[in-house]
């Protein structure tokens, strides 16, 4: 008899603590972020959400592969670090089961040059350096072509061309697809006479401005925005919902017009 007590007492304790950590669980949101300019700005967001009766948990990345493998395997209930085309990709190359909620922001993606100052001193053959990023080569291609470096054949979609859609590059620009994102800033620094592409975030995070440091950069009607990335069971959870519109709130959208100063755009707010 005593025996039998002692087991049902540990079953009860056991469902008591499970029942806790799951009230506990809904309640906390652990989001995978990049470390700048994402998790800066969730970082300004735990308060209003704790309003909101949530906790916010930012576990950073300094990686464009890990969040959504740790997304898939429910080690994160959210990320924020990537545009729709890169998750879009994600998925179909994985088939993992994601959608976004929202997008919160655009990180326009510059140009830059240690030893070229104009577009018109670029050198015939000069190389740029990119991204080894698949989903980001249509993107850049377009800013290339925007700034009227190169053109693209008229008959692809524009958001996947790549390097072999290039039908006109009268400087003969060299293209080399094959950088780590994260490495690019340092190859700014030591690669003086090459065109180095980068992405905001990791601009940011080497002190670069790309409205001021930029050779030429994406204006703010870039289509790559910046999405709250979950998966896709949890389109509808309330507590992730409730941070998207945090993220939209006012205060949020001016503290990033401030901060970055044009270097990350709001969108899907108010500003």
């Amino acid at each position: 008899m005593k025996k039998f007590i002692a087991i049902l007492a540990l079953f009860v304790v056991v469902t008591l603590a499970a029942c806790g950590g799951s009230n506990s669980d809904e309640n906390t949101i652990k989001v995978g972020a990049s470390s700048v300019p994402h998790a800066e700005i969730l970082e300004e967001a735990k308060d209003l959400l704790k309003e909101q009766g949530y906790t916010l948990e930012i576990e950073p990345y300094e990686d464009y592969v890990l969040p959504n493998d740790d997304l898939a395997s429910g080690d994160l209930d959210a990320n924020y670090f990537q545009h729709i085309p890169y998750l879009e990709q994600t998925v179909a190359d994985t088939g993992y089961d994601l959608d976004y909620i929202d997008g919160i922001h655009v990180e326009p993606i510059g140009v830059y040059s240690k030893g070229i100052s104009s577009l018109d001193e670029i050198p015939e053959g000069t190389e740029v350096l990119l991204s080894n990023s698949v989903p980001d080569h249509g993107r850049i291609l377009g800013l290339f072509e925007s700034a009227g470096l190169i053109t693209l054949d008229d008959e692809i979609n524009k958001e996947e061309a790549t390097i072999e859609d290039i039908v006109e590059n009268p400087k003969g620009l060299d293209f080399q697809p094959d950088y780590d994102p994260a490495f690019l800033p340092e190859l700014y620094e030591t690669e003086e006479n090459t065109l180095v592409v980068i992405n905001t975030n990791y601009a940011l995070g080497a002190d670069l401005n790309p409205l001021e440091d930029g050779l030429f950069i994406e204006d703010e009607s870039s289509p790559y925005v910046n999405v709250i990335a979950v998966r896709s069971e949890d389109k509808e959870n309330e507590a992730i919902n409730t941070l998207v519109d945090v993220l939209h709130s006012e205060e949020i959208q001016d503290f990033i017009l401030e901060k970055y100063e044009g270097a990350v755009v709001p969108v899907g707010g108010n500003n």
